[in-house]
């Protein structure tokens, strides 16, 4: 086929990705689409995949981009007249011991949550569905009769016939080689057949994602890892129908194929392949057998399936999959490029998740925006560390090693640690603090007390923290903390039209007088909460333009600048990432102000420095910005101090703070305080889906003022309406029920939705979860009060209360539960 001149979308890569990405566009959107493949449809790592369709994750954004694939799949054929070997087997997961079960019991609240059937069954039922399956060791398994298997190349090749026929077109043997660009925009597509003139570019080139996204100067964080399995000859018995099976405590899966098993597994010591450019010429290939590799997998397969030592390999397959550094894929807009979107990193997932994939990044393309919450696979998670290639594969490796192990809460990753840290870092070490990692930086999650060894002791229940952590919380609510916050990610926005721009963007009102502290959030066009942060006004530049000062969390720094940076209108504006510049101490509790008092000449009164608001004050020679806020339900500042001066200022308030107990305080700290006072937390208790009426947050929205901003004309529909769903806060009383979110909420005995978030209230003594309640005929204050409430904590239902009200409330004395 001949190059079109002028496509208004380019899709790269003829994988299952790209072509489900065209199907979607062409069907659901009718654009201009045309498909590149620089070779042949499904060369790249499609062809070799397993074809395992599971659909269960922890996100229940992710979770229904799976289910949708299933939903396609189930049909396509019936559309293209192509098969698509798509098999509802059903998936086995099987649990040879406590942890692993309690996992599948969490797993199976997490299904009834996002609405899917699972069931834990016995080792008899087992044996009963897989007779050739040896389970003496077994505790039980989890069963998922929707989940199944399918035939990758088929899959492909009947979306790519649906594609073309709603009029996409797809162009095989034509490379990709560099593109046109106008600023930050691409503006052409330049490969080996020719120049086409485009709007938009959706990158889905699977393992040559990263090289494609670096001709525009993007980063798409990949690593080609080794993946092997084998394909057996016929296995007496094995009964065409037989559940896909997943023994991750034995690193393995099976699934049947032709009669014979499809049988692989992943190493806790993977293999990767380069950290440089994949060859253009790897079309249909793979590596060289290595059997010794492979005999780990194998002799685990053997024990779980016997049979298996007496059939012939038929086909050993060891090929690349792109894996990412934290075993998440990659979707959406690249924040570096206006206009190229990528799907790639799909994790050995890429089957499972084609067709989601590709109804959600067609939706993307055509609207600007996610159709739902996918912060967790969302390309702007990563930051300009994942551009380093060793950083990437050592990640990668770790990602990969755990792909099959126990996912315990608060687990952290080691490798390529610390790779940031604050000023601080050796001071608070030398206190004893057990570190986290957040976006790179390295941050203090507790501090252990002499005698206890500082390091994290994963497990299912209460970890060895807890009562650490509970004295860290009791000393803020009673006394004073520092937190070492310096990598809270940090904005300038400048210009004589800041002021104006930040209006249009933010839900809140910014455009107060210098010195003034807003609480807001950033919308997108459904009305959802896309950023939630701090916006201080600090004085005019010489020249008399505005100044702002945004603060967000560590983790949303790409995320958010890049959401700024593409809806800020034009005029005089910039916006300017300052993280580095600033370290943070965040000085909270009741004696606060007296430790303050005593290292600036500042007037720190209440009625010199109330709250919301941001001054410029000097400690220990340091000029600091001061701001007026918490997250903790105390009294507060976060003290912006110049980086080098850090370490000085840290210093001066251990020094002035010690007759109040000043102590160093740590995130798991904070996090149990936030959730007392009933702070929200973006990503989790506040997402892309979810407005600010349903989050409680419509105090912070100026839908009183004449304003436009983006989001109004979505929250003027729902303003004064029923709400069908609504964020509300529970507590259980019983301490064996440990919450960690998406655990069910029975009201009245029946499903009305699930935590967002949960952990314990040192203060109230209580395991505390937020959760939207649903009703589709309106979630009222009378609605939530009147109903009895249950939560369903890995499989096991609990009583609980439900509270309106912040639990913590130290204006008024009261500690609720």
């Amino acid at each position: 086929m001949t190059l079109p001149s002028h496509a208004q979308i380019v899709v790269i890569g003829g994988g299952i990705i790209g072509c489900s990405t065209a199907y979607h566009l062409a069907r659901d959107h009718r654009a201009d689409v045309v498909l590149l493949e620089q070779g042949r449809l499904t060369s790249g790592s499609t062809w070799h995949a397993a074809g395992l369709v599971g659909q269960l994750r922890s996100s229940a954004g992710v979770t229904r981009v799976l289910k949708y694939s299933v939903d396609l799949y189930k049909g396509l054929a019936a559309e293209t007249g192509l098969e698509t070997g798509w098999k509802m087997t059903g998936c086995l997961r099987l649990a040879t011991n406590a942890d692993r079960w309690t996992d599948y019991r969490r797993l199976a609240t997490t299904a009834r949550s996002f609405g899917m059937e699972m069931h834990l069954i016995s080792p008899a039922e087992v044996k009963r569905m897989w007779p050739l399956m040896e389970v003496s060791d077994l505790v039980g398994a989890s069963w998922l009769p929707t989940d199944g298997q399918a035939s990758p190349s088929d899959i492909t090749q009947s979306l790519a016939k649906g594609a073309r026929m709603h009029g996409a077109k797809i162009v095989e043997g034509v490379r990709v080689t560099g593109f046109g660009m106008t600023g930050d925009r691409i503006v052409s597509v330049k490969t080996s057949g020719g120049e086409i003139a485009c709007e938009a570019v959706v990158n889905c080139a699977g393992q040559w994602a990263r090289q494609v996204g670096a001709l525009a100067g993007i980063n798409v964080p990949l690593q080609p890892v080794k993946h092997q399995y084998i394909v057996t000859e016929r296995v007496e018995g094995l009964a065409a129908d037989a559940p896909t099976l997943r023994d991750p405590d034995r690193r393995t899966y099976f699934k049947e194929e032709v009669g014979g098993l499809v049988m692989g597994g992943y190493e806790p010591n993977p293999q990767a392949w380069t950290t440089g450019d994949v060859p253009d010429d790897w079309e249909f290939r793979l590596f060289d057998d290595d059997f010794d590799h492979f005999e780990q997998h194998m002799g685990q397969a053997i024990a779980r399936v016997p049979a298996l030592a007496g059939a012939g390999v038929k086909q050993m397959i060891n090929g690349p999959e792109s894996f990412t550094p934290d075993g998440n894929f990659i979707l959406g807009a690249a924040p570096e490029c206006a206009n190229m979107f990528v799907g790639a990193g799909f994790n050995a997932f890429g089957i499972a998740s084609g067709g989601g994939a590709g109804w959600v990044l067609a939706d993307w393309v055509i609207n600007g925006e996610a159709p739902l919450d996918l912060w967790t696979v969302d390309i702007r998670r990563f930051a300009e560390m994942h551009r380093d290639r060793r950083w990437v594969c050592d990640r990668t490796l770790e990602a990969y090693g755990k792909h099959y192990t126990v996912g315990f809460p608060h687990e952290e990753y080691e490798s390529g640690r610390p790779r940031i840290v604050s000023p601080l870092y050796e001071r608070l070490k030398r206190r004893r603090a057990v570190f986290g990692s957040k976006l790179g930086w390295e941050r203090p999650n507790w501090f252990a007390p002499e005698g206890v060894e500082p390091r994290d002791l994963y497990s299912m229940g209460r970890q060895n923290w807890f009562p650490h952590v509970g004295e860290e919380h009791a000393h803020v609510r009673e006394a004073v903390g520092v937190f070492d916050q310096s990598s809270f990610a940090k904005y300038e926005v400048t210009g004589r039209d800041a002021a104006r721009a930040l209006e249009h963007v933010c839900a809140n009102r910014v455009d107060r007088a210098p010195g003034r502290l807003t609480y807001t959030q950033l919308l997108n066009s459904r009305g959802g909460i896309e950023c939630d942060l701090t916006v201080a006004r600090l004085a005019p530049d010489k020249q008399g333009g505005d100044r702002f000062y945004i603060v967000t969390g560590t983790g949303f720094r790409t995320h958010d600048a890049a959401w700024i940076a593409e809806h800020l209108p034009a005029g005089d504006v910039a916006i300017r990432d300052i993280t580095e510049d600033w370290g943070v101490l965040s000085l909270m509790g009741p004696k606060a102000r007296e430790v303050l008092a005593k290292v600036t000449p500042a007037d720190v009164s209440n009625a010199a420095f109330p709250f919301g608001h941001v001054r410029e004050i000097t400690i220990a020679g340091a000029e600091v910005r001061a701001l007026r806020v918490t997250y903790v339900g105390e009294l507060g500042w976060e003290l912006h101090v110049p980086l080098d001066a850090t370490g000085a200022v840290f210093d001066a308030l251990m020094a002035a703070g010690a007759p109040e107990g000043i102590r160093p305080i740590g995130y798991r700290a904070l996090e149990s305080l936030r959730l007392e006072k009933g702070y929200r937390a973006w990503s989790s208790d506040i997402t892309p889906n979810d407005t600010p009426f349903e989050a409680e947050l419509g105090w912070a929205v100026k839908l009183g003022s004449n304003t436009d901003f983006i989001g109004r004309a979505a929250l003027q529909a729902q303003a004064g309406r029923p709400l069908a769903k609504r964020l509300a806060c529970f507590t259980i009383a019983d301490p064996e029920a440990v919450l960690v979110g998406r655990e069910t909420i029975l009201r009245n005995g029946q499903p009305v939705g699930y935590l967002t978030s949960g952990g314990y209230g040192y203060t109230v003594g209580h395991s505390i979860g937020y959760g939207y309640v649903r009703n589709s005929e309106g979630v009222s204050d009378d609605y939530l009060a009147s109903g009895a409430y249950e939560l369903v904590v890995a499989n096991e239902r609990f009583p609980a209360q439900i509270a309106l009200r912040p639990l913590y409330d130290p204006e008024n004395l009261k500690v609720k539960a």
